[in-house]
């Protein structure tokens, strides 16, 4: 289990790298008209590397098998969702209402279902690894 959640946080790595660079490179999240749907760059910026930050205790904790790394990396991946939800949620109001204009239209819609289901995936099999591995 700890393996496939290593593959579902490379998937929604890999997925979520996309979406970084595709949407500056197609409008760019900080460059929109509106300020109702504008991103925060820390937001923008803090999700991404929360995610690396975890990833890197995640791939201690499959090194060393310490459930400390393990249950480290899950903190830091409640961290990164909620930045997740807050982009998630953004991106949500700006695809659909009056203020439907920048970057919100840059993202690919496949992309990012892809990425929050590979990050639900991540946060469900990383939880159970980790309680999983606080057994005797």
């Amino acid at each position: 289990m700890r393996f496939a959640a290593l593959a579902a946080w490379l998937l929604a790595a890999a997925v979520g790298a996309y979406l970084l660079v595709i949407g500056p490179a197609r409008e760019g999240p900080f460059r929109q008209a509106t300020k109702v749907t504008r991103y925060p760059a820390v937001v923008v910026l803090g999700h991404p590397l929360c995610a690396l930050a975890g990833l890197a205790l995640w791939t201690g904790y499959l090194g060393t098998g310490r459930a400390v790394y393990a249950w480290s990396a899950f903190g830091v991946l409640v961290a990164v969702v909620m930045l997740g939800v807050t982009l998630f949620t953004r991106w949500l109001v700006g695809g659909g209402g009056r203020h439907a204009r920048g970057a919100e239209h840059a993202f690919p819609t496949v992309a990012v279902p892809l990425h929050g289901l590979a990050a639900a995936a991540t946060f469900v099999l990383v939880l159970l690894t980790a309680l999983d591995g606080d057994r005797p």
